[in-house]
């Protein structure tokens, strides 16, 4: 009888629009299936729909409580749009353990083949690409990867088509990039990509050396992990892949499993960010349509009005052409679209659009050719004025004539009195327009020109 290991998917699904009550059918059927898939939820042929609800909704938590939701069990937009991102098809629930007895190679010099290649890139770009995802791991510990061109190599990698043999079809474009088998004979460790997928080695389509890195992971023994920030959470997403360097908790799962390497690493491996962190500074925030947004590094905080827990995503999982970190940001509701900045560009985007092809020049604002990048932008609504802060000064922009206000550039002190510079981030509530510097957020009441209190700033993410 032939034998079959339970492969780990890379599904991308579709992002919907937000979701509205009352729940379309084809939504709570997709939500059955997701739940079914990842979170082992059992139901009867007549489906959760009569007579599984209890059990529907204690699926519903366990995912919302691992992917940092706020746990309700209600199936509402928030959890549907994570539902909807591109994500592995391992249960999430299933993660492999770290320690001795686990599924892992015995041997550290391991052997890999291409058998394959795909049309969409020449061979020497898929060369690099697995080389260079193999070497993502063999930096941070004592394994080895030896290509062999002949024999059985531990990992054969190779490119498919629907459905090829391992009772795992993949399903055309946009739907499971690529699949791994975990550590083991014959299959074991084996990985495959669809044949079918805009494979690239830039931001467009996916990524292949970030997808070849993660389904490697799983390949040496590697399950998912929670941090959002890691290789190995369960949802592609592109990052910069310029110099990149394995995340802090990627590094310390593979270690617990080979030990680290012989070499020194004298790399920073970047560590997410606590929202909790009585030291977090922000690189930008802003409002969209009610909702608050918080910025560090290729991160982001969002607070939904409704909801008072913050959730971290990926910046490029809402927004795929901002790949690192941005310098501020700000909602303009006179226009009805919010503008992202990133040194002497910006880009206009409405709600997750971006509004033109190409990011722009800061300099269309008016700004001279002195200033190099934004600090922090906001727009206070009343006015129809934009404040942009550089340094220690601020200008005022008009944005009915499109005009930088005459008699600027201007002091901050004088202007936003006792309020420290640089200004981080910026962003308006009611009536209060919050101003970061560093670990501090002042409160600030424009039409009094006085700073109402001064608090933490990671106390508008911890909550």
């Amino acid at each position: 009888m032939e034998s079959f290991q339970i492969p780990i998917l890379l599904i991308l699904l579709k992002i919907p629009s937000v979701f509205t009550f009352p729940m379309p059918p084809g939504d709570l059927y997709f939500a059955k299936q997701y739940l079914k898939n990842f979170y082992n939820l059992q139901d009867d042929s007549s489906g959760v729909l009569q007579g599984s609800q209890d059990a529907f909704r204690a699926q519903v938590k366990e995912m919302q409580e691992f992917f940092g939701l706020q746990v309700t069990g209600e199936l509402d937009s928030s959890t549907l749009n994570v539902m909807r991102r591109p994500r592995c098809g391992v249960q999430d629930a299933l993660q492999y353990s770290h320690g001795p007895g686990n599924l892992k190679w015995k041997h550290k010099n391991l052997t890999y083949s291409i058998v394959n290649y795909t049309y969409r890139l020449k061979q020497r770009d898929v060369n690099n690409a697995i080389k260079n995802a193999l070497k993502v791991w063999s930096d941070v510990t004592p394994l080895t990867f030896t290509r062999i061109f002949n024999g059985d190599a531990d990992i054969l990698i190779s490119f498919q088509y629907r459905a090829h043999g391992d009772r795992s079809p993949f399903d055309g474009p946009n739907g499971i990039l690529a699949h791994a088998f975990a550590p083991g004979k014959n299959i074991g460790g084996d990985i495959h990509f669809d044949w079918e997928e805009s494979w690239t080695m830039n931001s467009e389509g996916y990524n292949l050396f970030l997808v070849a890195a993660h389904e490697i992971g799983h390949a040496l023994g590697m399950g998912h992990s929670q941090d959002v920030g890691a290789l190995m959470y369960p949802t592609y997403g592109y990052i910069d892949t310029k110099d990149y360097v394995l995340p802090l908790d990627d590094v310390k799962g593979i270690q617990a499993l080979y030990g680290p390497s012989n070499k020194p690493d004298r790399r920073r491996h970047p560590k997410t960010p606590n929202k909790c962190d009585n030291s977090l500074e922000f690189d930008a925030a802003c409002t969209l349509r009610g909702e608050k947004f918080f910025f560090k590094d290729r991160f982001m905080w969002r607070i939904h009005p409704y909801q008072q827990r913050a959730e971290l995503a990926i910046i490029s999982s809402q927004w795929p052409f901002l790949t690192s970190k941005i310098d501020a940001s700000y909602e303009n509701k006179i226009k009805d679209h919010n503008v992202f900045f990133q040194g002497t560009q910006f880009w206009p985007v409405k709600g997750y659009d971006l509004l033109s092809r190409f990011p722009q020049s800061i300099y269309l604002f008016g700004f001279p050719h002195t200033v190099k990048k934004i600090d922090a932008a906001v727009q206070i609504s009343k006015t129809g004025k934009s404040f942009f802060f550089v340094g220690n000064q601020y200008w005022s922009y008009d944005e009915k004539s499109n005009r930088m206000d005459e008699g600027y550039p201007k002091l901050i002190e004088d202007g936003w009195p006792g309020v420290k510079s640089p200004i981080d981030a910026a962003l308006q509530e009611n009536d209060l327009i919050y101003l970061f510097h560093k670990f501090m957020t002042f409160h600030f009441n424009y039409e009094n020109k006085e700073v109402i209190r001064i608090v933490y700033a990671y106390s508008n993410t911890c909550k």
